[in-house]
């Protein structure tokens, strides 16, 4: 692993983190990293449309000042001269909540995302990325699994059920349904990768418990979020022996030690946000199940590794999908609800704060 600046400028969802910060502190930042996003996107004038609302006699001048869009290089600079007095928080949160809810994987990279790759706008950011990585409380980026867990469930306390049981179980059933959906897929989906087909897109089973280590925080970490304006929080405790996936490296090395092949059912999404056309795999968490008890994604491990191509070997590659920063999947029985109660979360909409209900 090399320093955290560049773990952290390495992965899509770290420079989407930083660009998003100094938007948030600069509104200047702002104005020109949504004009370059908006002529970077593949949904350009079909899905993404700029809307401004203007008199009929500023028409003119607006569509001209429209097509003035500033250059990456203008960016940089403005990037460059970047204040860190009002960095909070509060506003690094924001940002954070706002990579992550913008990570797909069954589309293109958005503008934003394909912005924060270019060569003039990442060597920008490593400023910010100083700024974040030594901000007081981001420690917990990096560190491993603590000891005090929560699983959420998107349920009132009014609809109490239990935590998952049965783990083995359920990878087994896992397993066996992605590879039933990939031959499936194998014979009915079309080989040419370009095909307007969508399907399975996700590297981790679903079905076990999972759990966070920072609430409210993780309430909003969430990737393909529904929306959720309720929440009960259950405290967990475990034992055993964790996996910690610190960065790309660590996913790629439990990819090659257990790999499972998905290529026919990920092939249209993947390549969509990658680019690649070839095998794919992610790991076969049954097998990863003998040899540990549950496997946990640091923040900086998911901000490195989430939405890109990484290369197994020669032949395989793969994409971390669907797993939300520093969260634990529990493979085997060693999970339990703990003393302390459960505790109900709500928020009046998306986007507003979490608030604890009494």
């Amino acid at each position: 692993m090399g320093s955290k600046t560049d773990v952290l400028l390495s992965g899509p969802r770290g420079r989407r983190l930083c660009l998003e910060l100094a938007m948030l502190l600069d509104p200047g930042v702002r104005e020109q990293a949504l004009g370059l996003a908006y002529h970077l996107d593949a949904g350009t004038g079909t899905s993404r449309v700029m809307l401004t609302a203007v008199s009929s006699g500023e028409a003119s001048a607006q569509n001209e000042a429209q097509h003035a869009v500033p250059s990456p290089e203008q960016l940089a600079a403005r990037l460059g001269s970047l204040a860190f007095s009002d960095l909070s928080g509060d506003r690094i949160q924001a940002a954070l909540e706002r990579s992550v809810d913008s990570a797909r994987y069954w589309q293109e990279p958005d503008g934003e995302d394909v912005l924060g790759l270019l060569p003039a706008i990442t060597a920008a950011l490593v400023p910010v990325a100083e700024q974040l990585l030594t901000a007081p409380g981001s420690e917990w980026w990096w560190q491993a699994r603590r000891e005090e867990q929560w699983a959420i469930d998107w349920r009132s306390p009014n609809d109490p059920t239990p935590l998952p049981h049965d783990p083995q179980l359920t990878l087994q059933n896992w397993v066996r349904n992605v590879r039933a959906e990939d031959e499936q897929a194998s014979l009915e989906r079309p080989r040419d990768p370009r095909a307007n087909w969508s399907g399975s897109w996700w590297s981790i089973p679903h079905g076990l418990v999972q759990t966070v280590g920072q609430v409210p925080a993780a309430l909003s970490l969430v990737e393909d979020s529904l929306g959720w304006e309720e929440a009960t929080v259950i405290p967990v405790r475990g034992t055993g022996r964790t996996l910690e996936i610190r960065d790309a490296a660590d996913w790629m090395l439990l990819c090659r030690k257990f790999p499972l092949e998905v290529t026919a059912s990920r092939r249209h999404d993947w390549y969509r946000v990658t680019g690649r056309d070839g095998r794919w795999v992610i790991p076969d968490w049954e097998q990863v199940a003998g040899e540990w008890d549950a496997v946990h994604l640091t923040v900086l491990g998911y901000l490195n590794g989430a939405m890109r191509l990484l290369q197994v070997d020669d032949e395989n590659a793969t994409v971390m999908a669907g797993w939300d920063p520093d969260s634990t999947l529990w493979l085997t029985d060693v999970a339990r609800e703990s003393e302390g109660g459960r505790q109900a979360w709500h928020r009046s909409s998306q986007g507003e704060p979490w608030i604890q209900v009494a």
